[in-house]
C-alpha cells in the first residue's frame, strides 16, 4: 500500500504541478496565445471523453450491467453538476485587454493631471485581485475531486490512473493562466502569480491522501468500478461543462473540434503503449 499510494501520489503531484506550467506561460509570454490555449484544451477534452466513454464507462457497464452502469455514470454527471453550480466559473482574459485598461486608466489620469485617476487605478487592481483570489478557490475545488478520480482510477489499474493524470495535466495548464493572469496584473508580482497557480494544483494530491483513508484497498470489484462509472461521468460533465466552451471560444469550432478529435486518438495510442511497455507485475 505504501508503494501504490507513492505511485499515485506522485502522479497527482505532476499533474497538479501543471497549473504552474500555465503561470509560467503567463509569466515569460505575458501575452499568452489564447487560440494555443484553446487547442490544448481541445486536446484535452479529447483526453477526458476518451477516458469517460471508451474506458471508465465501457468498464463499469460490462462489469456491472447495464442499468447499474449507466446509474453510476450519471449518479457522477449530476454530483459533480451541483457542485458547479457553488464554483465560481473561472474565466482567461486575455493581458492584452488588461493592459489597455490600465494604460487608458493611466492616459487619462496624465491628461487630468488628479488623483481621481488613481483611485479608479487602485480599485480596478482590487477587483481584478478579488477575481483572481475566486478563481483560485474554485479551480482548487475542481482540482480536489480530480485528485480522486487519479486514486479511484489507480486502484482499478496503473493504466488508468496514469491516463487520467495526463487529461488532468494537459486541462490544468489553461487553469493556471486563468489564475496567473489576473494576480500578476494586480499585484505586479511574478513570484505571488506562479505561488498561487501551483498552489491550486496542490489540491489534486491533496484529494489522493483524504480518498485513501476513505476507501479500503480491498473494497468490493462491483463498487469499485461502480465508482469508477462515477468518476467517467463527473469527467465528462468536466469536459462538456468547462473545457469544450472554452476551445471553442479561443481556437474557434472547427480546430477546436480537430483537437478533440486528435486527443480521442492519442488517448487510444497511449493505451496501448502503455500496456505493452508496463512491467507484468504492475496492474493495468
Amino acid at each position: 500500500m505504501d508503494t501504490f499510494m507513492m505511485i499515485v501520489l506522485g502522479i497527482s503531484v505532476l499533474g497538479g504541478l501543471s497549473t504552474s506550467l500555465g503561470a509560467l506561460f503567463v509569466i515569460l509570454c505575458q501575452t499568452p496565445n489564447l487560440k494555443m490555449l484553446g487547442l490544448l484544451q481541445g486536446f484535452a477534452a479529447g483526453l477526458m471523453l476518451s477516458i469517460s466513454f471508451f474506458d471508465l464507462a465501457h468498464n463499469a457497464i460490462n462489469s456491472i450491467g447495464f442499468l447499474r452502469g449507466n446509474l453510476w455514470f450519471f449518479g457522477g454527471v449530476v454530483f459533480f453538476g451541483i457542485i458547479a453550480n457553488f464554483i465560481p466559473e473561472p474565466t482567461l482574459t486575455s493581458s492584452s485587454d488588461v493592459k489597455s485598461k490600465k494604460f487608458g486608466t493611466l492616459f487619462g489620469n496624465r491628461q487630468n493631471g488628479d488623483q481621481g485617476g488613481k483611485d479608479i487605478m487602485k480599485k480596478h487592481r482590487r477587483q481584478v485581485l478579488f477575481s483572481g483570489i475566486i478563481t483560485a478557490i474554485g479551480i482548487s475545488l475542481h482540482n480536489f475531486p480530480e485528485g480522486m478520480a487519479v486514486f479511484l482510477g489507480s486502484m482499478k489499474g496503473l493504466r488508468v490512473g496514469l491516463n487520467l493524470a495526463l487529461a488532468i495535466a494537459l486541462h490544468n495548464i489553461p487553469e493556471g493562466v486563468a489564475v496567473a493572469l489576473p494576480i500578476y496584473f494586480a499585484t505586479q508580482s511574478k513570484w505571488q502569480a506562479f505561488k498561487l497557480a501551483t498552489l491550486t494544483g496542490l489540491a489534486e494530491p491533496l484529494g489522493v491522501v483524504l480518498v485513501a483513508y476513505l476507501f479500503p484497498s480491498s473494497l468490493s470489484p462491483d463498487i469499485l468500478e461502480g465508482l469508477l462509472g462515477s468518476v467517467g461521468g463527473v469527467m465528462a460533465f468536466l469536459t462538456l461543462h468547462e473545457m469544450l466552451p472554452l476551445a471553442f471560444d479561443y481556437a474557434g469550432q472547427k480546430h477546436a473540434v480537430k483537437a478533440v478529435f486528435f486527443g480521442m486518438a492519442f488517448m487510444s495510442a497511449s493505451l496501448y503503449l502503455l500496456e505493452i511497455s508496463l512491467p507484468d507485475e504492475m496492474s493495468l
